[in-house]
């Protein structure tokens, strides 16, 4: 899962070397960090490109048979 929040979120933001996508100790959700110039790209206007990811990422995880949240940090 953690490939695919990976490969999305690069094609989004300007500093890809800044990107880090990890999973949680427990496997349930999936912590992005990018840059904080880029932080409004991986949002979006209302949060409407977060949404999109995490739309993508529980279709992608109900296929799998698990539950997975996106998270962003600092």
């Amino acid at each position: 899962m953690t490939q695919l929040v990976k490969y999305i979120v690069t094609a989004l933001v300007d500093d890809k070397e800044s990107v880090s996508v990890v999973e949680n100790e427990d496997g349930t959700s999936v912590i992005v960090r990018v840059a904080k110039d880029d932080m409004g790209k991986v949002i979006g206007k209302q949060g409407r490109i977060i949404k999109s990811i995490r739309s993508v990422v529980k279709a992608a995880s109900a296929k799998l048979g698990k539950n997975y949240s996106v998270e962003i940090e600092e």
